[in-house]
Formats: C-alpha cells, structure tokens, sequence
C-alpha cells in the first residue's frame, strides 16, 4: 500500500499552533482527532471493532456498532480521548467539534477546571485558565474545542478569533446572542447567532450581564470591519421614559431620597442604577420637567415631590 505524509494543524493552549505530520494511505486523509469522518472497519472482535487500515487503527466499542457491519464496511464515527487518554470512536453525536462554537451545560467542577456535557460519555473538560470568567455547577457558556499540549480535546470560552465579521445585519436590527466575555474598560463581547462578532459598549449596557448569557439587543453600528455595536436599552425617547420609572422605583423604595445628582461619580450611578451617567442624567431631567422629583444641589441629593 501507498503511504504519503499529510500535514494536521494542531491548535495548543491559548490559540498557539503547531504541525504533526500523519502517516496514512493515498485516498484515505487519516484519522482526525476532533471530527466526525468516515472510517473503514478492518477487524471485527468481541468487543467492538476496529476501523482504520494496516498503518492506523481504531476501536469503535460494541455498543457503538452497528448491526450488521462487516469488515470493509464504512461508518461515520467522531474520534475523541477516553478516559485512559486512548484514541476511540463514537457513533455519538457530539454537540461540539472542532472549528465550530456550541453553549454547554456545565455539569461539575474539579480541581483543575470545569467538565461540560458535550453529548459523549466522558465529559468535556474546560480549563480554568480558558475561563473568560469562573463558570459554576448549572452555568452555560459559548465554547470552542481545541487540542492541547497532551494532545486532548478541551474547551475555551476564548472564541473571538472564530467570530465572523460577514453578518447580514444592519443598523436597528433586532438580534440575538451570547455573551461569552465582560471587560471592564470595553463592555460585553456577543457572539451573535453564536457566531458573528459584535461587542455591547459599556454605555449601552444595562443591568449585570454574565458570560453565557443570551440576550436580544439593537444593533446600533455594523464597523468598517463588519463588526456589530449593540445595545440592549431601547432608542433614547422609549428609554429615556423607562430610565425615569426605575429612577422613580428606587426613589420610592429609599424613602424618597437617594444620595445621587447629576454630578455623582459615574461609577457609583453604574452600580447603583445599571446605566450610564448619561442615560440617568437624561431620566432625572425627564422626572424634572415632569414636576415629579427635585434636586438639593448644596446635599447632594434628589428628592421626591
């Protein structure tokens, strides 16, 4: 038989890359870790069988076997770790492959990071140092799958590289999405219809947003680069109004005082109200000119009328 040496990109931790070469037959691209493919059976034993050819080999255990299969035979099998680190196939259907983004279920935590349901009998492992923020028991997160060092398959929530920038959306779009990364300094970062790139800035965000999260939100920019700007708030005559009734609720449930003006810390008014300084200035003017609350400057305080 013909041998020929095939080049496989491998993806290491954190986006690094590196190259193997794989030994295989002419007509057959080899065994790829990762990805659902088509194999030939070449030996049918007691506990399963064997699929591959005379150079590489792999066992498809006898519960995954279709009936009937005989040597020659072809079967789509997705191949993976076991739990001793040996290659296996499946005839399972994997919710995640490689290249592709999916939102897993968080099922456990352990020492060294979380373990997702991936739709196979061993648990997809998600390494604390690919964490965009610490998931729990119960969480969901937009993930991708990459090979590690040791030649596993893991997941990473840093999937920004694999966002596309080819969207059909247009300004003043109503989308769909998942949060998969908060920045302090930027905003959230969306992965709309889990797969195109656009970012919630810090000014149209509203109320706490959590990595995993899926939100509907405005498209309010499509960048040079097809990058989408979103906003979760509403255009600013609707909000304005919605910003001046949840002004008024706090007021109401303080007393009705609250220690902030025009003139407070923008960082405090985030925390406290979940919106700009910006968006709660406009919505104290809206109560303003609605007679419904007055400002004591010299205290540095609102009052309700």
């Amino acid at each position: 038989m013909d041998l020929i040496d095939i080049p496989v990109s491998i993806v290491y931790d954190s986006g690094s890359r590196g190259s193997v070469r794989m030994r295989c037959s002419k007509g057959d691209e080899g065994m790829k870790l990762g990805e659902k493919q088509v194999l030939t059976v070449v030996k049918v034993v007691d506990f399963g069988v064997y699929l591959g050819d005379d150079t590489q080999r792999v066992l498809l255990p006898k519960k995954q076997v279709p009936e009937g299969i005989e040597p020659g035979d072809p079967v789509e099998v997705f191949l993976y770790k076991d739990s001793s680190d040996r290659l296996i196939a499946t005839t399972n259907e994997p919710k995640l492959t490689l290249g592709k983004l999916a939102v897993l279920d968080v099922v456990d935590v352990g020492r060294v990071g979380a373990f997702l349901d991936w739709g196979l009998e061993k648990d997809l492992l998600l390494p604390f140092r690919e964490q965009t923020s610490r998931v729990a028991k119960g969480d969901r997160c937009l993930v991708s799958l990459y090979i590690d060092k040791s030649q596993r398959l893991c997941a990473t929530m840093r999937i920004y590289s694999l966002l596309r920038t080819d969207s059909p959306y247009k300004r003043n779009d109503m989308v769909k999405g998942t949060v998969y990364e908060i920045n302090r300094e930027y905003g959230a970062f969306v992965a709309v219809d889990n797969q195109f790139s656009a970012l919630i800035p810090r000014s149209e965000m509203s109320g706490r947003l959590e990595a995993g999260q899926e939100i509907e939100a405005r498209v309010t920019a499509v960048k040079t680069d097809g990058k989408l700007d979103l906003s979760i708030r509403g255009r600013i005559p609707e909000q304005m109004d919605t910003d001046a009734q949840m002004i008024l609720k706090k007021l109401e449930a303080n007393g009705g005082m609250l220690p902030f003006t025009d003139k407070s810390d923008p960082e405090e008014i985030r925390q406290e109200f979940g919106v700009s300084k910006a968006a709660f200035k406009r919505g104290v003017g809206r109560l303003l000119k609605q007679g419904k609350i007055r400002i004591a400057e010299t205290e540095g305080k609102i009052f309700k009328i």
